[in-house]
């Protein structure tokens, strides 16, 4: 029997630990190379983690719930062929075709490349993350003297008792699961990634013209892999006068950050109340408008445009401080983030390069961003490099607030609620809709006078909402 231990691997990002929210393998489990083994919660958001060799569970080393620290050992795997007794327990069906596996993988891990490092899904910080490496012939090569006359002729019938059908398909991690949810067949899938590599919309468009497959009720047991998030909700005894929740995951790297951000850099907020009336009107038009016909038109798809337009009129709005460097780094784009609330926490997931994107397109990026994140499939990639933050929390019935900046930007917007209220419009007091927006800002790099121009800006944009074109 030959065991090879798999360690948590190095997340990046300065993160040094991840609690395991799921196991998706138990005991005596076969696992292949890329399968996806469980899914852990860094700081940053839960992502699924493939076991990067080939053989049989031997051993969960940590149970769910765990917080594991970079580089201890989380799970074991027989990659040997020294128990023959157990092989056929993970294949009952196909008995007569299990123990012809188990005596090739042995020299299986000598095959593996000596680059190769396990990383977690959206860290990818080794050379061959994004390439794969052929596809081994390890079952060939268990007997030394024959080995070389007749390779190819049995790896065939060695594949877990699946029949082959030429190079398992390359795809990640987090796309497996979903053509697994899904009920797609990733080898009839048409990649169209790079280096043959399918992506999430090459599942989609796979399974759009059979949504309801007869595989998906034998696949939905894997299926509530969000289930863990309300899992951070504490277990309440009866009688019990305090209950402690242990501050870790997403809430964890919030409150740091949040700390750090509220006593690094001098926080100034300013608000501005206004008729926001001509803007929900605008809404419900472009709802009527056949060519935006199956987008999300709400009122925060136009308050983030306003913001975007102001951006362009007050470019040093877009900037954050570098405090190693005593420079200012202004931003040419803007990746703008939107603050989510999710059972695991508050995240700020951005819209890359948003500026550049137009108002249809805008609408598809809102929707994707607030869906991943309600399902927890926000990665960490979409959480970096944010330049502008808008938080809402008007949805709350909540008038306003005093946000804290999101670190190494230099501002956010807080949008209240819109409530129809009595105002003053052209001379007499009439029910307007009307909000107030609350704008935070770094003073070491935004002055009182640009924080006031780019709040009255934005201000001014939905109060009149054909600045969007004319403003643009």
């Amino acid at each position: 029997m030959t065991i090879r231990e798999f360690k948590m691997p190095d997340v990046g990002e300065g993160l040094t630990e991840a609690e395991i929210l799921k196991w998706y393998v138990q005991p005596g489990d076969t696992v292949t190379d890329g399968q996806v083994v469980c899914e852990v919660e860094t700081a940053k958001a839960a992502v699924e983690l493939p076991i990067p060799f080939d053989g049989t569970v031997h051993e969960l080393v940590f149970p769910e719930g765990t917080t594991v620290d970079v580089g201890q050992v989380i799970i074991s795997v027989n990659v040997g062929g020294a128990a023959p007794a157990e092989a056929p327990a993970p294949a009952a069906a196909p008995a007569a075709e299990a123990p012809a596996p188990v005596a090739a993988p042995a020299p299986a891990a000598e095959a593996e490349p000596e680059g190769r490092q396990p990383v977690l899904v959206g860290y990818g910080v080794a050379a061959s993350s994004t390439k794969r490496r052929a596809r081994k012939a390890a079952p060939a090569a268990s007997v030394p003297a024959p080995a070389a006359a007749a390779p190819v002729a049995v790896v065939p019938e060695q594949l877990n008792g699946h029949a082959p059908a030429g190079p398992r398909p390359l795809a990640k991690p987090p796309v497996r699961k979903l053509a697994k949810d899904l009920g797609v067949d990733l080898a009839s899938v048409v990649p169209t990634g790079p280096d043959g590599v399918i992506t999430r919309e090459d599942v989609h468009r796979a399974a759009a013209p059979a949504e309801v497959p007869a595989p998906a009720p034998v696949e939905a047991a894997p299926a509530p892999v969000a289930a863990p998030a309300p899992a951070a909700a504490p277990v309440v005894e009866a009688g019990a006068r305090e209950t402690r929740v242990p501050i870790k995951g997403v809430r964890k790297a919030t409150a740091a950050a949040m700390v750090g951000s509220a006593f690094t850099a001098p926080h100034v907020t300013e608000f501005v109340t206004f008729d926001i009336t001509r803007t929900m009107k605008l809404v419900e038009e472009l709802k009527a408008d056949k060519d935006m016909a199956g987008l999300r038109i709400n009122p925060l798809l136009l308050i983030a445009k306003a913001v975007l337009v102001a951006v362009r009129r007050n470019p040093e709005i877009n900037a954050a401080w570098d405090e190693a460097a005593q420079e200012i780094v202004l931003k040419h784009y803007v990746n703008l983030g939107i603050a989510a609330a999710t059972p695991r926490g508050l995240i700020v997931p951005n819209i890359k390069d948003a500026h550049a994107q137009t108002l249809p397109e805008l609408s598809r990026s809102l929707s994707e961003l607030v869906a991943t994140a309600r399902e927890g499939r926000t990665t960490p990639a979409a959480m970096q490099g944010g330049t502008f933050t808008i938080t809402n929390v008007g949805v709350f019935g909540v008038d306003t607030g005093t946000p804290i900046i999101n670190p190494g930007e230099s501002a956010i917007l807080a949008v209240g609620a819109i409530k129809l209220q009595p105002w003053v419009h052209k001379g007499k007091v009439k029910p307007r809709q009307v909000t107030t927006l609350a704008l935070s800002f770094d003073h070491r790099l935004v002055d009182g006078e640009l924080g006031s121009k780019f709040l009255a800006d934005v201000a001014a944009i939905l109060e009149q909402p054909k600045r969007i074109m004319t403003w643009a």
